[in-house]
């Protein structure tokens, strides 16, 4: 599902969401990564919700964001208490949701200024 079809300037955003790829302004990408609208991080060595922990909160927080997304694959999946309590004691707010659920609410909130962060898990 194409989910722009302008380009959007001043921020990277988000194209396509396949059921194993992203694909970011003209890059696919095939691996977990974390998105700022400055920035992207590749090869997040997290492949599904269920391996996220406390020890994976500081790659997001390094980037500074006032909101994170969590795209947890094709399905929305929650990841346990230790890992979003990392944020909640930051007073950053969290949020879970499928691939393109993320995706489409990443666009919205970077094209309006937003310092919001996603991070999409993608098969290994």
């Amino acid at each position: 599902m194409d989910l722009s079809l302008e380009r959007p300037e001043g921020y990277l955003f988000v194209r396509r969401v396949g059921k194993n790829s992203i694909t970011l302004i003209d890059r696919e990408l095939t691996d977990s990564f974390l998105l700022a609208p400055d920035r992207v991080v590749e090869h997040w060595p997290v492949h599904g919700a269920g391996s996220l922990d406390a020890s994976h909160v500081d790659a997001l927080l390094d980037l500074q964001p006032e909101l994170v997304l969590l795209g947890t694959g094709t399905q929305q999946t929650f990841p346990a208490a230790a890992f979003m309590a990392g944020f909640l004691r930051k007073g950053i707010g969290v949020e879970v949701m499928d691939n393109a659920a993320a995706a489409r609410t990443y666009n919205l909130l970077a094209g309006e200024g937003r310092q919001v962060v996603a991070a999409f898990m993608l098969p290994a």
